[in-house]
Formats: C-alpha cells, sequence, structure tokens
C-alpha cells in the first residue's frame, strides 16, 4: 500500500482528488486543509512530510487572490515559493515524488501560438512571480517533481468564475464581460483525474514518473464572454451579456490576454484523453444542479 499525501484538500483541486480516491485502491490518502496544516509554518510543513514516509504528495494549496496579491506579496511569496522550497527539499530526503500544480500566469499573455513548457516566462503580476519561484525552487531542490501548469480553474466546490456568473446572471438583467482574454477552461474534476492516472500509471509500472514541466487544461479556446454565454445558456439563464475590453475592466494586476497551454506533452507521455471544456462544463453544472 502506498501513501499519499494531499496538501490542500479544501479548494477546489483538492476536493476533487478526495472526491476521486478511492479510484486508486493501492493507495493511502492522507488529506491536509490549511487549518490542519497551515503550510506558512515551514516547520510543521517539513515535520508533516517526514514523520511518515510518503511515496508521493500532491500539492493542491496556493495563494491564488491574483489581486490582492499585489497587496499582499510577501504572504503570497511565503505560500507560493517558500512553501515549495520546504516540500521539494523534504521530499528530497525522504524520496517522495511532488505533484505540484502551477500556473499559466509564469508567461506575460503575449503569445499567439498554445504555450509549450520551454518557452520563455515572464510574469508581469506578484502571483505569477511567485508561482514561478515555487516552481524554480522545487526543480532546484533534487526530488522527483512534475510540475504541472493549468489555467482558467473552475469546479463545483469553492468559488470560482463559474459560480459566480451564475450568482450574478441570476441578480441582475446585463453583465459586461471581457472578450479579448483568451484561454481555456478547465474543470478541476479533469485536472485530478490527470493527476491520479499519472500516480496509477508510475505504481501499475505502464508509464514511469517522469519529472518535469507539463501543461493541462481542457481542449479549446474561449475567452471569459464565450465562457459565461456558455454557463448561462447551459443554466437557462437569460441576463444579456455584454462584451467589453480589458481597459473598461481595470485590475490592480494585469490579466494574460493569451492563456491557451500546448497539452501535446502529457497526451504523449501519460497517454491522456483531455475533454473539451464544453463537455467538462456540462458534466460540472450538472453537479451544481444536483
Amino acid at each position: 500500500m502506498k501513501n499519499i499525501l494531499v496538501i490542500g484538500s479544501e479548494g477546489q483541486l483538492g476536493h476533487e482528488i478526495k472526491n476521486r480516491s478511492n479510484s486508486l485502491q493501492q493507495a493511502r490518502f492522507s488529506f491536509t486543509t490549511f487549518e490542519t496544516l497551515d503550510v506558512t509554518n515551514f516547520d510543521l510543513l517539513k515535520n508533516t512530510i517526514a514523520k511518515q514516509p510518503y511515496d508521493y504528495i500532491i500539492n493542491c494549496t496556493a495563494y491564488t487572490a491574483v489581486d490582492k496579491a499585489e497587496s499582499e506579496a510577501e504572504l503570497a511569496r511565503k505560500i507560493n515559493t517558500e512553501a515549495i522550497r520546504v516540500i521539494g527539499e523534504t521530499a528530497a530526503q525522504t524520496q517522495a515524488k511532488v505533484i505540484h500544480v502551477s500556473t499559466d500566469y509564469v508567461f506575460d499573455g503575449t503569445n499567439y501560438r498554445p504555450y509549450i513548457e520551454e518557452d520563455k516566462t515572464a510574469p508581469n503580476t506578484v502571483y505569477g512571480q511567485t508561482k514561478l519561484e515555487g516552481e524554480q525552487l522545487l526543480l532546484q531542490s533534487h526530488s522527483k517533481s512534475i510540475i504541472l501548469r493549468t489555467s482558467w480553474l473552475y469546479s463545483s466546490h469553492g468559488n470560482n468564475f463559474v459560480k459566480t456568473m451564475i450568482r450574478l446572471g441570476k441578480e441582475r438583467d446585463a453583465l459586461n464581460v471581457i472578450y479579448d482574454q483568451v484561454g481555456s477552461p478547465t474543470y478541476a474534476g479533469d485536472l485530478a483525474q490527470a493527476i491520479l492516472h499519472i500516480i496509477a500509471s508510475d505504481l501499475s509500472g505502464s508509464q514511469a514518473f517522469q519529472p518535469g514541466i507539463y501543461h493541462y487544461s481542457n481542449e479549446g479556446v474561449a475567452s471569459w464572454y464565450d465562457f459565461t454565454l456558455a454557463i448561462h445558456q447551459a443554466m437557462g439563464i437569460s441576463c444579456q451579456i455584454h462584451p467589453i475590453e480589458s481597459k473598461d475592466y481595470p485590475t490592480p494586476a494585469p490579466r494574460p490576454h493569451y492563456s491557451v497551454l500546448n497539452k501535446a506533452k502529457i497526451k504523449k507521455i501519460y497517454q491522456l484523453q483531455i475533454p473539451y471544456w464544453k463537455d467538462s462544463l456540462t458534466k460540472c453544472l450538472a453537479e451544481l444542479k444536483s
């Protein structure tokens, strides 16, 4: 029986991994939340990882308040950077394999084609910078680590764009939504399934754990405007949606205009079939309705 530690199980992704953990019958899972494991308490974090020999560590915790991070840089760095250094260094000592989730915000969003893993990083937000520094420290830790960059994550659990648009659509007659930022909405359930697939492949011997950086998002491309229209259409919401430009909705942290990720690497190595974003949205909305 293999031991797996999931850090940050109260978030969208951690919640989805927990829901699917029974599918990995040859593993015993331990789940922590920020209440049971404050990752800014580095001694506690180190001791939690070291006290039991974990075979795999899945890190789902992150400081994700993109705008707030601009004024809370120190806290964002503790969670997104320094905690990842501790996880990596401790995992290297205990021989645990790490799967860590990162973000499309490590790029500046000025590309014209889907980003590959080797593309130059150039974050222009505190959130993106701290996530990139976390990636770099994890790679330098000499732990066996997989970094999964993803984008536009949502689920039926927690706070996210999908649930916000449903609420606002029911409360208001009209909404202004940005149309000049493009990416791939990603259902956290699909990302959770991909993570468990990577571990299952390693355990079965069908595909050994291959450390490195990978990109994962749902297939297809949409703007926030397209995404909102699809959400409202599926939920039968009749709110009027007006497309606006980013300049008409200024935020403390600039958003990348282009966040599409190339998934060829993870699909080839791990033989993954990645669902189309609209199909996964339908699945998530069915969960919300029930």
